[in-house]
Protein backbone atom coordinates (compact mmCIF):
# COMPACT_ATOMS: atom_id res chain seq x y z
CA UNK A 1 0.00 0.00 0.00
CA UNK A 2 1.15 3.41 -0.87
CA UNK A 3 2.04 5.75 1.95
CA UNK A 4 -0.53 8.72 2.84
CA UNK A 5 1.48 11.99 3.92
CA UNK A 6 0.69 12.96 7.63
CA UNK A 7 -1.89 15.52 8.13
CA UNK A 8 1.26 16.89 10.25
CA UNK A 9 3.31 17.49 7.05
CA UNK A 10 0.21 19.01 5.24
CA UNK A 11 -0.26 21.51 7.29
CA UNK A 12 3.42 22.89 7.53
CA UNK A 13 3.37 22.43 3.45
CA UNK A 14 0.08 24.80 3.39
CA UNK A 15 1.56 27.45 5.95
CA UNK A 16 4.68 27.36 3.81
CA UNK A 17 2.70 27.79 0.91
CA UNK A 18 0.43 30.65 2.58
CA UNK A 19 3.30 32.79 3.87
CA UNK A 20 4.95 32.20 0.45
CA UNK A 21 2.36 33.73 -1.72
CA UNK A 22 1.36 36.59 0.50
CA UNK A 23 4.97 37.66 -0.72
CA UNK A 24 3.76 37.90 -4.51
CA UNK A 25 2.82 41.11 -5.85
CA UNK A 26 -0.14 41.71 -7.62
CA UNK A 27 0.29 41.44 -11.39
CA UNK A 28 -2.15 42.40 -14.25
CA UNK A 29 -4.34 39.54 -15.60
CA UNK A 30 -8.18 38.46 -15.28
CA UNK A 31 -8.03 36.75 -11.56
CA UNK A 32 -10.40 39.56 -10.66
CA UNK A 33 -12.96 39.46 -13.64
CA UNK A 34 -12.73 35.13 -13.03
CA UNK A 35 -13.59 35.51 -9.61
CA UNK A 36 -16.15 38.17 -10.24
CA UNK A 37 -17.57 36.25 -12.65
CA UNK A 38 -17.81 33.06 -10.76
CA UNK A 39 -19.22 34.86 -7.58
CA UNK A 40 -22.24 36.04 -9.77
CA UNK A 41 -22.98 33.30 -11.41
CA UNK A 42 -22.33 31.22 -8.40
CA UNK A 43 -24.54 33.89 -6.19
CA UNK A 44 -27.41 32.97 -8.83
CA UNK A 45 -26.43 29.28 -8.17
CA UNK A 46 -26.45 29.54 -4.43
CA UNK A 47 -29.91 30.83 -4.52
CA UNK A 48 -30.47 27.90 -7.46
CA UNK A 49 -29.07 25.65 -4.96
CA UNK A 50 -31.52 26.87 -1.86
CA UNK A 51 -34.22 26.60 -4.58
CA UNK A 52 -32.86 22.85 -5.87
CA UNK A 53 -33.03 21.99 -2.00
CA UNK A 54 -36.48 22.00 -1.77
CA UNK A 55 -37.63 21.13 -5.15
CA UNK A 56 -35.12 17.82 -5.07
CA UNK A 57 -36.30 17.38 -1.29
CA UNK A 58 -40.24 17.31 -2.20
CA UNK A 59 -39.62 15.00 -5.12
CA UNK A 60 -37.40 12.39 -2.92
CA UNK A 61 -40.32 12.15 -0.22
CA UNK A 62 -43.12 12.87 -2.90
CA UNK A 63 -41.75 10.13 -4.98
CA UNK A 64 -39.56 7.68 -3.18
CA UNK A 65 -36.33 6.52 -5.08
CA UNK A 66 -38.48 4.45 -7.60
CA UNK A 67 -40.37 7.84 -8.88
CA UNK A 68 -37.12 9.76 -8.28
CA UNK A 69 -35.39 7.62 -11.17
CA UNK A 70 -38.37 7.99 -13.23
CA UNK A 71 -37.83 11.20 -12.87
CA UNK A 72 -34.46 11.30 -13.76
CA UNK A 73 -34.82 8.51 -16.90
CA UNK A 74 -37.96 11.22 -18.67
CA UNK A 75 -35.28 13.91 -18.27
CA UNK A 76 -32.60 12.46 -19.65
CA UNK A 77 -34.66 11.49 -22.82
CA UNK A 78 -35.83 14.97 -22.88
CA UNK A 79 -32.32 16.32 -22.83
CA UNK A 80 -31.23 13.66 -25.36
CA UNK A 81 -33.42 14.57 -27.98
CA UNK A 82 -33.02 18.51 -27.12
CA UNK A 83 -29.12 17.58 -27.75
CA UNK A 84 -29.70 15.74 -30.89
CA UNK A 85 -32.62 18.39 -32.46
CA UNK A 86 -30.93 21.40 -30.97
CA UNK A 87 -27.74 20.81 -33.56
CA UNK A 88 -25.39 22.40 -31.19
CA UNK A 89 -26.87 25.97 -32.46
CA UNK A 90 -26.83 27.36 -28.70
CA UNK A 91 -23.04 27.03 -28.39
CA UNK A 92 -22.07 28.26 -31.75
CA UNK A 93 -24.28 30.85 -31.38
CA UNK A 94 -22.44 32.09 -28.53
CA UNK A 95 -19.68 31.77 -30.18
CA UNK A 96 -20.35 33.47 -33.48
CA UNK A 97 -21.71 36.65 -31.51
CA UNK A 98 -19.01 36.79 -29.08
CA UNK A 99 -16.79 36.98 -32.01
CA UNK A 100 -19.09 39.19 -33.79
CA UNK A 101 -19.10 41.57 -30.93
CA UNK A 102 -15.58 41.72 -30.30
CA UNK A 103 -14.87 42.81 -33.65
CA UNK A 104 -17.21 45.58 -33.10
CA UNK A 105 -19.46 44.11 -35.91
CA UNK A 106 -22.95 45.20 -34.98
CA UNK A 107 -24.47 44.58 -38.05
CA UNK A 108 -22.92 40.96 -37.92
CA UNK A 109 -24.37 40.59 -34.49
CA UNK A 110 -28.16 41.20 -35.34
CA UNK A 111 -28.26 39.03 -38.33
CA UNK A 112 -26.59 36.03 -35.82
CA UNK A 113 -29.32 36.76 -33.41
CA UNK A 114 -31.92 37.01 -35.67
CA UNK A 115 -30.53 33.79 -37.23
CA UNK A 116 -30.07 31.88 -33.93
CA UNK A 117 -34.06 32.78 -32.81
CA UNK A 118 -35.23 31.32 -36.25
CA UNK A 119 -33.12 27.89 -36.21
CA UNK A 120 -33.58 27.55 -32.48
CA UNK A 121 -37.97 27.83 -33.58
CA UNK A 122 -37.30 25.65 -36.31
CA UNK A 123 -35.17 22.79 -34.88
CA UNK A 124 -37.74 23.39 -31.66
CA UNK A 125 -40.38 22.32 -34.03
CA UNK A 126 -38.34 19.14 -35.78
CA UNK A 127 -37.42 18.16 -31.95
CA UNK A 128 -40.91 17.99 -30.88
CA UNK A 129 -42.17 16.08 -33.83
CA UNK A 130 -39.53 13.40 -33.61
CA UNK A 131 -40.82 12.44 -30.06
CA UNK A 132 -44.74 12.46 -30.56
CA UNK A 133 -44.01 10.26 -34.19
CA UNK A 134 -41.27 7.76 -32.13
CA UNK A 135 -42.76 8.06 -28.75
CA UNK A 136 -43.31 3.83 -29.18
CA UNK A 137 -40.10 3.54 -30.17
CA UNK A 138 -38.40 5.71 -27.41
CA UNK A 139 -40.39 3.77 -24.85
CA UNK A 140 -39.65 0.37 -25.91
CA UNK A 141 -36.15 0.80 -25.87
CA UNK A 142 -36.14 2.66 -22.72
CA UNK A 143 -38.66 0.69 -20.67
CA UNK A 144 -38.60 -2.67 -22.33
CA UNK A 145 -42.16 -1.59 -23.53
CA UNK A 146 -44.50 0.49 -24.66
CA UNK A 147 -46.69 1.39 -21.94
CA UNK A 148 -44.97 4.94 -21.26
CA UNK A 149 -45.22 5.78 -25.01
CA UNK A 150 -48.04 8.96 -24.15
CA UNK A 151 -45.43 10.52 -21.59
CA UNK A 152 -42.87 10.13 -24.04
CA UNK A 153 -44.97 12.23 -26.55
CA UNK A 154 -45.61 14.61 -23.90
CA UNK A 155 -42.26 14.85 -23.33
CA UNK A 156 -41.99 16.92 -26.96
CA UNK A 157 -43.44 19.92 -25.46
CA UNK A 158 -40.39 20.31 -22.80
CA UNK A 159 -37.70 19.67 -25.93
CA UNK A 160 -39.56 22.28 -28.24
CA UNK A 161 -39.76 24.78 -25.09
CA UNK A 162 -36.05 23.82 -23.61
CA UNK A 163 -34.83 24.47 -27.62
CA UNK A 164 -36.25 28.14 -27.88
CA UNK A 165 -34.89 28.60 -24.83
CA UNK A 166 -31.34 27.99 -25.18
CA UNK A 167 -31.07 30.29 -28.60
CA UNK A 168 -32.49 32.79 -26.09
CA UNK A 169 -30.10 32.48 -23.59
CA UNK A 170 -27.14 31.74 -26.37
CA UNK A 171 -27.64 35.29 -27.27
CA UNK A 172 -27.46 37.06 -23.95
CA UNK A 173 -24.02 34.76 -22.87
CA UNK A 174 -22.98 35.96 -26.23
CA UNK A 175 -22.56 39.69 -25.33
CA UNK A 176 -21.52 38.69 -22.12
CA UNK A 177 -24.17 39.86 -20.28
CA UNK A 178 -23.54 37.69 -17.41
CA UNK A 179 -25.90 39.69 -14.86
CA UNK A 180 -28.71 38.80 -16.97
CA UNK A 181 -28.19 35.20 -17.33
CA UNK A 182 -27.31 34.71 -13.59
CA UNK A 183 -30.83 36.41 -12.67
CA UNK A 184 -32.51 34.56 -16.09
CA UNK A 185 -31.24 31.04 -14.61
CA UNK A 186 -32.53 32.30 -10.58
CA UNK A 187 -35.89 33.49 -12.31
CA UNK A 188 -36.23 30.47 -14.07
CA UNK A 189 -35.48 28.13 -11.02
CA UNK A 190 -37.94 29.99 -8.43
CA UNK A 191 -40.97 30.32 -11.10
CA UNK A 192 -40.16 26.38 -11.81
CA UNK A 193 -40.21 25.25 -8.65
CA UNK A 194 -43.46 26.93 -8.02
CA UNK A 195 -45.33 25.26 -10.42
CA UNK A 196 -43.66 21.66 -10.27
CA UNK A 197 -44.07 20.88 -6.79
CA UNK A 198 -47.59 21.15 -6.74
CA UNK A 199 -48.00 19.39 -10.04
CA UNK A 200 -45.82 16.29 -8.41
CA UNK A 201 -47.78 16.54 -5.06
CA UNK A 202 -51.43 16.03 -6.84
CA UNK A 203 -50.65 13.58 -9.36
CA UNK A 204 -47.36 11.92 -7.53
CA UNK A 205 -45.59 9.70 -10.96
CA UNK A 206 -48.34 10.73 -13.46
CA UNK A 207 -46.86 14.12 -12.55
CA UNK A 208 -43.58 13.97 -13.06
CA UNK A 209 -43.77 15.19 -17.12
CA UNK A 210 -46.04 17.78 -16.22
CA UNK A 211 -43.82 19.29 -13.98
CA UNK A 212 -40.70 19.09 -16.17
CA UNK A 213 -42.97 21.12 -18.61
CA UNK A 214 -43.53 23.27 -15.99
CA UNK A 215 -39.89 23.80 -16.10
CA UNK A 216 -39.26 24.52 -19.11
CA UNK A 217 -41.92 27.01 -19.27
CA UNK A 218 -40.70 28.78 -16.71
CA UNK A 219 -37.07 28.65 -18.47
CA UNK A 220 -38.54 29.97 -21.47
CA UNK A 221 -40.72 33.14 -19.68
CA UNK A 222 -37.17 33.92 -17.94
CA UNK A 223 -34.71 34.01 -21.12
CA UNK A 224 -37.46 36.39 -23.14
CA UNK A 225 -37.42 38.50 -20.21
CA UNK A 226 -34.02 39.09 -20.24
CA UNK A 227 -32.83 38.55 -24.03
CA UNK A 228 -35.93 40.98 -25.18
CA UNK A 229 -33.52 43.53 -23.04
CA UNK A 230 -30.75 43.12 -25.63
CA UNK A 231 -30.96 45.96 -28.27
CA UNK A 232 -30.38 44.48 -31.82
CA UNK A 233 -29.91 47.46 -34.21
CA UNK A 234 -31.48 46.70 -37.96
CA UNK A 235 -29.47 45.09 -40.86
CA UNK A 236 -30.31 44.61 -44.32
CA UNK A 237 -32.08 41.80 -45.25
CA UNK A 238 -29.70 39.66 -47.23
CA UNK A 239 -30.51 35.95 -48.37
CA UNK A 240 -26.42 35.03 -48.72
CA UNK A 241 -25.53 36.64 -45.62
CA UNK A 242 -28.37 35.03 -43.95
CA UNK A 243 -27.61 31.28 -44.96
CA UNK A 244 -23.81 31.77 -44.18
CA UNK A 245 -24.61 33.08 -40.85
CA UNK A 246 -27.01 29.68 -40.52
CA UNK A 247 -24.22 27.00 -42.21
CA UNK A 248 -22.38 28.72 -39.85
CA UNK A 249 -24.21 28.33 -36.91
CA UNK A 250 -24.98 24.65 -38.09
CA UNK A 251 -21.49 23.41 -38.98
CA UNK A 252 -19.92 23.66 -35.88
CA UNK A 253 -22.92 23.60 -34.20
CA UNK A 254 -22.49 19.66 -35.36
CA UNK A 255 -19.36 19.57 -33.29
CA UNK A 256 -21.29 20.81 -30.26
CA UNK A 257 -24.64 18.63 -31.07
CA UNK A 258 -22.02 15.20 -31.54
CA UNK A 259 -20.33 16.16 -28.20
CA UNK A 260 -23.81 16.78 -26.13
CA UNK A 261 -25.18 13.96 -27.41
CA UNK A 262 -22.22 11.77 -26.73
CA UNK A 263 -22.55 12.92 -22.71
CA UNK A 264 -25.82 12.83 -22.48
CA UNK A 265 -26.15 9.26 -24.55
CA UNK A 266 -23.46 8.40 -21.99
CA UNK A 267 -25.60 9.73 -19.08
CA UNK A 268 -28.53 7.80 -20.33
CA UNK A 269 -26.99 4.16 -21.13
CA UNK A 270 -25.29 4.58 -17.72
CA UNK A 271 -28.86 4.77 -16.15
CA UNK A 272 -29.94 2.40 -18.29
CA UNK A 273 -27.44 -0.11 -17.11
CA UNK A 274 -28.06 0.08 -13.74
CA UNK A 275 -31.69 -0.26 -14.01
CA UNK A 276 -31.42 -3.34 -16.02
CA UNK A 277 -29.01 -4.85 -13.75
CA UNK A 278 -29.56 -3.02 -10.09
CA UNK A 279 -33.46 -2.22 -10.78
CA UNK A 280 -35.42 1.05 -10.40
CA UNK A 281 -34.68 2.04 -6.87
CA UNK A 282 -30.86 1.56 -7.50
CA UNK A 283 -31.42 4.30 -10.47
CA UNK A 284 -32.65 6.29 -8.26
CA UNK A 285 -30.32 6.21 -5.72
CA UNK A 286 -27.45 6.85 -8.57
CA UNK A 287 -29.93 9.91 -9.87
CA UNK A 288 -29.90 11.45 -6.42
CA UNK A 289 -26.38 11.24 -6.07
CA UNK A 290 -25.68 12.30 -9.54
CA UNK A 291 -27.82 15.66 -9.11
CA UNK A 292 -25.39 16.36 -5.28
CA UNK A 293 -22.16 15.28 -6.58
CA UNK A 294 -22.52 18.54 -9.27
CA UNK A 295 -24.53 20.49 -7.29
CA UNK A 296 -21.14 22.70 -5.70
CA UNK A 297 -18.90 22.44 -8.70
CA UNK A 298 -21.68 23.17 -10.90
CA UNK A 299 -21.76 27.39 -10.50
CA UNK A 300 -17.59 27.19 -11.42
CA UNK A 301 -18.60 24.71 -14.68
CA UNK A 302 -21.33 27.14 -15.38
CA UNK A 303 -19.46 30.27 -15.19
CA UNK A 304 -16.41 28.62 -16.93
CA UNK A 305 -19.19 28.73 -20.13
CA UNK A 306 -20.86 31.99 -19.42
CA UNK A 307 -17.99 33.90 -19.22
CA UNK A 308 -14.20 32.59 -19.88
CA UNK A 309 -15.74 30.69 -22.81
CA UNK A 310 -16.72 33.98 -24.85
CA UNK A 311 -13.82 35.47 -23.32
CA UNK A 312 -11.13 32.82 -24.75
CA UNK A 313 -12.93 32.83 -28.47
CA UNK A 314 -12.40 36.58 -28.44
CA UNK A 315 -7.98 35.53 -27.72
CA UNK A 316 -8.20 31.87 -29.83
CA UNK A 317 -5.61 33.44 -32.16
CA UNK A 318 -3.06 34.57 -29.38
CA UNK A 319 -1.57 31.09 -27.73
CA UNK A 320 0.02 32.92 -25.53
CA UNK A 321 -2.99 34.58 -24.18
CA UNK A 322 -5.27 31.54 -24.50
CA UNK A 323 -2.79 29.54 -22.09
CA UNK A 324 -2.43 32.52 -19.79
CA UNK A 325 -6.41 32.68 -19.38
CA UNK A 326 -6.92 28.89 -19.10
CA UNK A 327 -4.34 28.51 -15.92
CA UNK A 328 -5.95 31.14 -14.29
CA UNK A 329 -9.38 30.08 -15.26
CA UNK A 330 -8.12 26.78 -13.74
CA UNK A 331 -6.29 28.28 -10.31
CA UNK A 332 -9.77 30.28 -9.60
CA UNK A 333 -12.08 27.01 -10.47
CA UNK A 334 -9.54 24.84 -8.02
CA UNK A 335 -9.45 27.22 -5.40
CA UNK A 336 -13.14 27.47 -5.22
CA UNK A 337 -14.40 23.91 -5.77
CA UNK A 338 -11.55 22.28 -3.26
CA UNK A 339 -13.39 23.24 -0.01
CA UNK A 340 -16.71 22.17 -1.18
CA UNK A 341 -15.66 18.58 -2.85
CA UNK A 342 -13.71 17.94 0.65
CA UNK A 343 -16.82 18.88 2.49
CA UNK A 344 -18.93 16.82 0.25
CA UNK A 345 -16.71 13.64 0.95
CA UNK A 346 -16.48 14.03 4.66
CA UNK A 347 -20.24 14.66 5.36
CA UNK A 348 -21.71 12.58 1.96
CA UNK A 349 -24.15 10.76 4.68
CA UNK A 350 -25.56 14.12 6.26
CA UNK A 351 -26.00 15.68 3.08
CA UNK A 352 -27.92 12.79 1.41
CA UNK A 353 -30.30 13.00 4.26
CA UNK A 354 -30.58 16.75 4.10
CA UNK A 355 -31.01 16.65 0.71
CA UNK A 356 -33.85 13.37 0.56
CA UNK A 357 -34.20 11.01 3.14
CA UNK A 358 -32.65 8.04 4.94
CA UNK A 359 -33.69 6.08 2.39
CA UNK A 360 -30.51 7.57 0.34
CA UNK A 361 -28.43 6.57 2.32
CA UNK A 362 -27.45 3.56 0.29
CA UNK A 363 -25.90 6.96 -2.26
CA UNK A 364 -23.11 7.93 -0.50
CA UNK A 365 -20.19 5.59 -1.80
CA UNK A 366 -21.33 6.54 -5.35
CA UNK A 367 -21.83 10.03 -4.46
CA UNK A 368 -18.38 9.94 -3.08
CA UNK A 369 -16.70 8.51 -6.16
CA UNK A 370 -18.34 11.40 -8.26
CA UNK A 371 -17.06 13.95 -5.93
CA UNK A 372 -13.69 12.77 -6.98
CA UNK A 373 -14.48 13.11 -10.92
CA UNK A 374 -15.74 16.48 -10.50
CA UNK A 375 -12.78 17.85 -9.11
CA UNK A 376 -10.88 16.32 -12.62
CA UNK A 377 -13.88 18.25 -14.17
CA UNK A 378 -12.64 21.44 -13.00
CA UNK A 379 -8.98 20.86 -13.69
CA UNK A 380 -9.84 19.79 -17.62
CA UNK A 381 -12.62 21.50 -18.78
CA UNK A 382 -10.74 24.84 -19.39
CA UNK A 383 -8.23 22.67 -21.51
CA UNK A 384 -10.86 21.59 -23.32
CA UNK A 385 -12.49 25.05 -24.20
CA UNK A 386 -9.22 25.84 -25.74
CA UNK A 387 -10.41 23.43 -29.22
CA UNK A 388 -13.64 24.94 -29.23
CA UNK A 389 -12.83 28.57 -29.25
CA UNK A 390 -10.22 27.33 -31.59
CA UNK A 391 -13.45 25.95 -34.00
CA UNK A 392 -11.36 22.62 -34.45
CA UNK A 393 -14.77 20.34 -35.17
CA UNK A 394 -12.96 17.46 -35.93
CA UNK A 395 -10.44 17.22 -33.47
CA UNK A 396 -12.99 18.53 -30.72
CA UNK A 397 -15.70 15.35 -31.84
CA UNK A 398 -12.53 13.08 -31.87
CA UNK A 399 -11.75 13.56 -28.19
CA UNK A 400 -15.51 13.69 -27.41
CA UNK A 401 -15.87 10.23 -29.15
CA UNK A 402 -12.75 8.67 -27.00
CA UNK A 403 -14.39 10.02 -23.88
CA UNK A 404 -17.58 7.89 -24.67
CA UNK A 405 -16.00 5.17 -25.41
CA UNK A 406 -13.80 4.68 -22.73
CA UNK A 407 -16.92 6.20 -20.15
CA UNK A 408 -19.20 3.72 -21.70
CA UNK A 409 -16.62 0.84 -21.56
CA UNK A 410 -15.46 1.32 -17.96
CA UNK A 411 -19.79 1.66 -16.45
CA UNK A 412 -20.17 -0.88 -17.89
CA UNK A 413 -17.39 -3.11 -16.44
CA UNK A 414 -17.40 -1.27 -13.16
CA UNK A 415 -21.36 -1.80 -12.74
CA UNK A 416 -21.06 -5.36 -12.99
CA UNK A 417 -17.95 -6.01 -10.48
CA UNK A 418 -18.95 -3.19 -7.90
CA UNK A 419 -22.22 -2.79 -8.27
CA UNK A 420 -23.76 0.76 -7.57
CA UNK A 421 -20.76 2.31 -6.80
CA UNK A 422 -19.17 1.16 -9.65
CA UNK A 423 -21.05 3.89 -11.87
CA UNK A 424 -19.14 6.00 -9.79
CA UNK A 425 -15.81 4.65 -9.89
CA UNK A 426 -16.53 4.36 -13.99
CA UNK A 427 -17.15 8.04 -14.00
CA UNK A 428 -13.90 9.39 -12.16
CA UNK A 429 -11.62 6.43 -14.40
CA UNK A 430 -12.62 8.40 -17.57
CA UNK A 431 -11.86 11.70 -16.08
CA UNK A 432 -8.52 10.72 -15.58
CA UNK A 433 -8.46 9.55 -19.31
CA UNK A 434 -10.33 13.04 -20.25
CA UNK A 435 -7.95 14.97 -18.20
CA UNK A 436 -4.80 12.87 -19.60
CA UNK A 437 -6.01 13.15 -23.14
CA UNK A 438 -6.73 17.11 -23.08
CA UNK A 439 -3.48 17.98 -21.42
CA UNK A 440 -2.04 16.31 -24.77
CA UNK A 441 -4.27 18.09 -27.16
CA UNK A 442 -3.83 21.80 -25.76
CA UNK A 443 -0.36 20.86 -25.99
CA UNK A 444 -0.26 20.15 -29.39
CA UNK A 445 -2.94 23.58 -29.69
CA UNK A 446 -1.07 26.28 -28.15
CA UNK A 447 1.97 24.64 -26.35
CA UNK A 448 0.02 24.54 -22.85
CA UNK A 449 2.14 24.45 -19.64
CA UNK A 450 0.40 24.34 -16.12
CA UNK A 451 2.00 27.08 -14.66
CA UNK A 452 4.06 27.12 -11.35
CA UNK A 453 1.43 28.51 -8.96
CA UNK A 454 -0.85 25.37 -10.72
CA UNK A 455 1.05 22.83 -10.10
CA UNK A 456 1.16 23.48 -6.32
CA UNK A 457 -2.57 24.24 -6.11
CA UNK A 458 -3.13 20.96 -7.48
CA UNK A 459 -0.29 18.75 -6.26
CA UNK A 460 -1.76 20.05 -2.23
CA UNK A 461 -5.21 19.61 -3.01
CA UNK A 462 -4.94 16.55 -4.49
CA UNK A 463 -3.37 15.55 -1.43
CA UNK A 464 -5.65 16.47 1.01
CA UNK A 465 -8.71 14.78 -0.89
CA UNK A 466 -6.66 11.51 -1.05
CA UNK A 467 -6.13 11.93 2.26
CA UNK A 468 -9.65 12.39 3.42
CA UNK A 469 -10.96 9.77 1.05
CA UNK A 470 -8.57 6.99 1.96
CA UNK A 471 -9.36 7.89 5.83
CA UNK A 472 -12.65 7.46 5.50
CA UNK A 473 -12.97 4.18 4.43
CA UNK A 474 -9.75 3.29 6.68
CA UNK A 475 -10.97 4.84 9.76
CA UNK A 476 -13.82 4.98 12.28
CA UNK A 477 -16.36 7.31 11.45
CA UNK A 478 -15.44 9.86 14.23
CA UNK A 479 -11.31 10.17 13.75
CA UNK A 480 -12.11 10.27 9.58
CA UNK A 481 -14.66 12.88 10.16
CA UNK A 482 -12.23 14.81 12.44
CA UNK A 483 -9.54 14.69 9.90
CA UNK A 484 -12.34 15.37 7.30
CA UNK A 485 -13.02 18.70 9.13
CA UNK A 486 -9.76 19.98 9.55
CA UNK A 487 -9.00 19.55 5.69
CA UNK A 488 -11.64 21.53 5.30
CA UNK A 489 -11.00 24.24 7.65
CA UNK A 490 -7.34 24.40 6.26
CA UNK A 491 -8.14 24.12 2.70
CA UNK A 492 -10.47 27.40 2.80
CA UNK A 493 -8.44 29.29 4.64
CA UNK A 494 -5.61 28.16 1.92
CA UNK A 495 -8.44 29.17 -0.57
CA UNK A 496 -9.66 32.42 1.05
CA UNK A 497 -5.67 33.68 1.64
CA UNK A 498 -4.80 33.27 -2.28
CA UNK A 499 -7.58 34.86 -3.69
CA UNK A 500 -6.90 37.59 -1.33
CA UNK A 501 -3.40 38.04 -3.19
CA UNK A 502 -4.85 36.96 -6.25
CA UNK A 503 -6.94 39.91 -6.77
CA UNK A 504 -6.46 43.58 -6.57
CA UNK A 505 -9.24 44.73 -3.72
CA UNK A 506 -8.44 48.31 -3.71
CA UNK A 507 -10.23 48.26 -7.13
CA UNK A 508 -13.10 45.53 -7.05
CA UNK A 509 -16.27 47.25 -5.37
CA UNK A 510 -18.69 45.08 -3.52
CA UNK A 511 -16.14 42.23 -3.84
CA UNK A 512 -13.16 44.23 -2.66
CA UNK A 513 -14.85 45.58 0.57
CA UNK A 514 -15.81 42.08 1.62
CA UNK A 515 -12.35 40.27 1.26
CA UNK A 516 -10.75 43.31 3.07
CA UNK A 517 -13.57 43.25 5.95
CA UNK A 518 -12.49 38.78 5.59
CA UNK A 519 -8.94 39.72 5.93
CA UNK A 520 -8.44 40.27 9.65
CA UNK A 521 -10.17 36.68 10.08
CA UNK A 522 -8.13 35.00 7.55
CA UNK A 523 -4.57 36.52 8.88
CA UNK A 524 -5.39 35.34 12.63
CA UNK A 525 -6.33 32.08 11.46
CA UNK A 526 -3.04 31.94 8.96
CA UNK A 527 -0.98 32.86 11.63
CA UNK A 528 -2.69 30.22 14.47
CA UNK A 529 -1.79 27.39 11.59
CA UNK A 530 1.70 28.54 11.21
CA UNK A 531 2.60 28.91 14.63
Amino acid sequence: MATIPSTNSTVETLSEEIGSRSQVSSKKSTHGEILKSSALVGGSSLVNICVGIVRTKAMAILLGPAGFGLFGIYNSVANITQTLAGMGVNSSGVRQIAEAASSGGDERVARTAAVLRLVSIFLGCVGAAFLIVFSKQVSAITFGNRGNASDIALLSVVVFLMLVSAGQSALIQGVRRIADLARMNTLGAISATLFSIPLVYYFREQGVVPALIAVAAMTLLASWWYSRKIKINSFAFDIAAMWQETSGLLKLGFAFMSSGLMTMGVAYVVRLTILRKLGVEATGLYQAAWTLGGLYVGFILQAMGADFYPRLTATANDNYECNRLVNEQTEIGVLLAGPGVLATLTFAPLVLGIFYSAKFIEAVPILRWLSLGTVLQVITWPMGFIVIAKARQKLFFLCETAWAVVSLLLAWLCVIKFGLAGAGVAFFGSYIFHGLMMYVVARHLTDFRWSNENRRILVLYLILISIVFVNLYLLPSIPALCIGGLAILLSSIYSIWILMNLISVENDGFLGRFIRRLSPVVIRARKMIAG
